[in-house]
């Protein structure tokens, strides 16, 4: 394992002013997208679409990183390079998502498992020889009567571990993403209790497990209102749990964060991100994004799978990574929306 190399890897990710698209949606989970805006979820029609994303002129001035799905690393452009050659030229690193989506924990109603470690090793070898330089893994927590448990907390935290350490073992930095949905009816305060645990159980099983922290990055979600609840925290307060669960929970040797922004509007998310930068300006760690749907959601509604629409699709998702990029140097207004590219 070359440590050198996984911190260089991991710091090229994080640099000021830039952060991650997850363009890694799965079969089903893209598919439902497209479906609710009326696009044919086809192979085709996925790679017509994250090639709109990749070849958007300048993106690669707001983001470090793409994460891909397995079909995607595999694809080819319409002028025939392959899109991970298309991202490096935008200056942008390829990543890969590799665990292999959730299954319900077994004797735990309501709860998640992820799966995807039995041929993770093999997995990674192809991956590093497709150019790929890091990788994801979604675990997911649930809020709701009597959950999340001990044991969905703990056995999601010990396959995180196993994932970075098989990653780290092939030279590819590992983003660690342990998810608390927002679904529910939960305070704030609840929401940063679950958290905290999170984080700490997460963490604790990387130290046994003897990941290199320094060549990892970590992507949680804010700590936030269930989005059922009837009282809803301010942008601020939002920013303030979300700060210090991350200051009570993380490592000061892990070099990023970048928060998923979990089913927020893009602006929400934004503004979310902005606070954070804006209220806190020495934090041992660079505070960043990694987003799908808060970037993805309005060019995949106006492109609608129709070619013609290619061009005004990009303007919209060059306008939402640059208002991103603003958030992450907490630069961002809302005034900034109207300034959209024409």
């Amino acid at each position: 394992m070359d440590v050198q190399q996984l911190e260089r890897t991991a710091k090229e990710l994080v640099p000021p002013g830039k952060g991650l698209l997850a363009a890694d949606e799965s079969f089903g989970t893209l598919g439902k997208r497209f479906e609710a805006v009326g696009i044919e979820p086809t192979e085709e029609t996925r790679r017509q679409y994250r090639e709109l994303l990749i070849t958007t002129e300048g993106v690669g001035e707001y983001l470090s990183g793409v994460i891909l799905f397995d079909e995607t690393i595999r694809q080819k452009a319409s002028d025939g390079r392959l899109l991970t050659e298309v991202i490096k030229e935008q200056g942008i690193i390829p990543g890969i998502k590799v665990d292999r989506s959730t299954v319900d924990l077994p004797l735990a109603p309501g709860e998640k498992y992820t799966q995807g470690l039995d041929d993770l090793a093999d997995r990674l070898a192809e991956y590093v020889e497709m150019g790929a330089r890091f990788t994801k893994w979604r675990a997911v927590i649930t809020i709701g009567d009597g959950i999340p448990t001990v044991k969905c907390v703990e056995s999601n935290a010990r396959a995180l571990a196993l994932y970075a350490a098989f990653s780290q073992e092939a030279g590819l930095v590992p983003v660690v993403e342990p998810e608390v949905l927002i679904d529910g009816d939960h305070s704030i305060e609840h929401s940063f209790e679950v958290n905290e645990w999170t984080l700490r159980s997460t963490y604790r099983a990387l130290y046994e497990q003897g990941v290199h922290l320094e060549g990892t990055l970590l992507k949680p979600n804010f700590v936030i209102n269930g989005k059922d609840a009837t009282e809803k925290a301010s942008v601020e307060e939002v920013a303030r749990n979300t700060i210090e669960c991350f200051m009570h929970s993380v490592p000061a040797a892990v070099p990023g964060i970048v928060l998923l922004s979990g089913g927020q509007s893009g602006e929400d998310a934004t503004a979310h991100l902005n606070a954070m930068k804006s209220m806190y300006e020495t934090l041992p760690w660079e505070i960043s994004f990694s987003w799908a749907r808060a970037l993805q959601g309005n060019p995949m509604e106006i492109w609608g799978g129709d070619e013609q629409n290619v061009e005004e699709a990009q303007k919209v998702f060059h306008h939402r990574a640059r208002m991103a990029s603003a958030a992450a140097t907490g630069s961002y207004s809302r005034e900034m929306e109207q300034e959209q590219v024409a």
